[in-house]
């Protein structure tokens, strides 16, 4: 897969182009390194691509909308 005109959603598994770009512009990317004691681990990189599907899934029940 080349990264430059696609994404990969790290849950789902699925590709999207620059084309469907109403799905890409949602994308959610995380990046951060754990500082220390942290739960991930004491400096460790970290990165994830998720869809705007896949997101509403795993946090859709604790989200708040913004007044």
């Amino acid at each position: 897969m080349n990264r430059s005109n696609a994404i990969q959603c790290d849950k789902c598994e699925k590709v999207f182009y620059d084309y469907d770009w109403k799905e890409t512009q949602e994308f959610l990317r995380i990046r951060f390194r754990g500082g220390y004691w942290s739960v991930f681990g004491d400096d460790v990189e970290f990165e994830c691509d998720i869809c705007q599907r896949c997101l509403k899934d795993l946090i859709g029940d604790i989200i708040r909308e913004k007044e």
